[in-house]
């Protein structure tokens, strides 16, 4: 419809179709055409005006899977922007975060835009915040229509997990794999959304290529063994009683050669495993490159050492002669406490430790020494001070008798040498 409106407003006088109305004016019909040419205007602002209308009948709708805005540490998440309402436009979208129509979301390598779907893979607590979609006709760069926000918390608590065998991100079609609800989801079933323009939830249970078991489980888990079809595809998680598992993500391949890396993020410091599967043939050496650069050997596993943050990325693998290559795969690290994700509480806590180390370094010497020189002024200013009322003659006090006994004198020593001596 847009392209009807442009083609309207996009008439010009040199065209064909002006060009008849002016013969015909010429022609002494100008009257009857000008009569003819309102009711047709008008008839153009009646559709424009029915136009404007169904766009504002139209409504953005923001959806998020898992459907829980409290999200966890390392799993996936899939935000789906939908248009309802009877609309044949072709639409584009924009994302923003935080500030809608102002801060359009940055580039992540964790973050893959594909039409109306967004999502992020390993969620870290910078994921956290207000998200916005946007929809706009892809004919018309002014009409735009803005849906509600989604808020994300990020919770820092470790969640019920779900389990995957085997542990990869990548399956081939045809393989089998087994998802398992913890133990602590009573009655759970497993949960799958396919990522297409179609997105909706799904009871794995329902699938005819799934074999799934709660009741039935002495441990009371939900159980599903899946033969790999394109169809599954999308985010996993288990919901029960107790709430919902972290979400996974998986790829069902149907090329030549695959990327096995961790479903799960792998703790720092510790260990992982890559590996390059190939669907024919016996492939004894690959060569491994990491967010597109060609890092490491030419084995067909690559064990990563004492795991950090530089080692997180995208990984794939490719035969040795460039054939074959698999799809790109997300190696997710957890970090440890003293991370860049740690709490804010553990920042405060070591200004604490720095004020502490202050006062023991700095300020209990100096008062140690301001002690020391307290002491030794009282010392010296006490030596110097007199007795009041007691004086002593330049001349000293006999201590004793001729015969060594001691003598208590009462008398100074000028008035007893009187007495002694009075003729003198």
């Amino acid at each position: 419809m847009f392209c009807i409106i442009k083609y309207i407003f996009e008439l010009n006088y040199d065209s064909p179709y002006f060009s008849t109305l002016s013969l015909l004016k010429d022609s002494q019909l100008g009257a009857g055409m000008n009569m003819i040419l309102i009711p047709s205007w008008l008839g153009v602002v009646a559709f424009l005006h029915l136009l404007v209308a169904s766009l504002e009948d139209l409504k953005v709708i923001l959806t998020l899977w898992p459907p829980d805005t409290m999200v966890f540490l390392g799993e996936c998440l899939l935000l789906q922007c939908t248009v309802e309402g009877n609309s044949t436009f072709d639409w584009h979208y924009h994302w923003f975060r935080n500030e809608p129509n102002t801060s359009r979301i940055a580039k992540n390598p964790r973050h893959m835009l594909s039409g109306g779907s967004y999502s992020i893979t390993a969620v870290t607590r910078e994921d956290g915040g207000r998200y916005w979609c946007q929809a706009q006709p892809n004919d018309n760069a002014t009409k735009t229509l803005l849906s509600r926000p989604i808020t994300l918390n990020v919770s820092g608590l470790d969640p019920p997990s779900l389990t995957l065998t085997p542990n990869s991100r990548q399956l081939f079609i045809g393989e089998t794999f087994t998802l398992k609800c913890p133990k602590n989801l009573t009655n759970s079933s497993i949960w799958v959304i396919s990522q297409t323009l179609t997105s909706h939830l799904t009871k794995l249970s329902d699938s005819m290529t799934a074999k799934c078991s709660s009741q039935n489980n002495p441990d009371k888990s939900g159980t599903c063994v899946v033969f790999a079809t394109r169809g599954h595809s999308g985010l996993y998680w288990c919901e029960g009683a107790g709430g919902r598992s972290n979400a996974i993500h998986l790829t069902i391949s149907s090329g030549p050669v695959i990327m096995r890396t961790p479903v799960y993020s792998v703790p720092q410091g510790s260990s992982a495993v890559l590996s390059c599967h190939y669907r024919k043939g016996n492939y004894t050496k690959s060569t491994f490159f990491r967010n597109g650069v060609k890092a490491y050997g030419t084995e067909t596993k690559l064990t990563l050492k004492n795991v950090g943050e530089e080692h997180e990325g995208y990984y794939k693998c490719a035969s040795q002669d460039g054939k074959l290559e698999s799809p790109q795969s997300w190696l997710s690290v957890k970090r440890n406490l003293f991370s860049g994700d740690e709490p804010a509480s553990s920042s405060s806590g070591s200004w604490i430790w720095v004020v502490v180390s202050c006062i023991i370094l700095i300020i209990i010497p100096l008062a140690i020494l301001l002690i020391h020189h307290l002491r030794y002024k009282m010392f010296y200013t006490h030596s110097c001070w007199t007795i009041p009322g007691e004086e002593t003659s330049a001349g000293g006090l006999p201590a004793t008798k001729q015969d060594g006994t001691e003598v208590q004198w009462d008398l100074s020593w000028m008035e007893m040498s009187n007495l002694l001596y009075p003729g003198k």
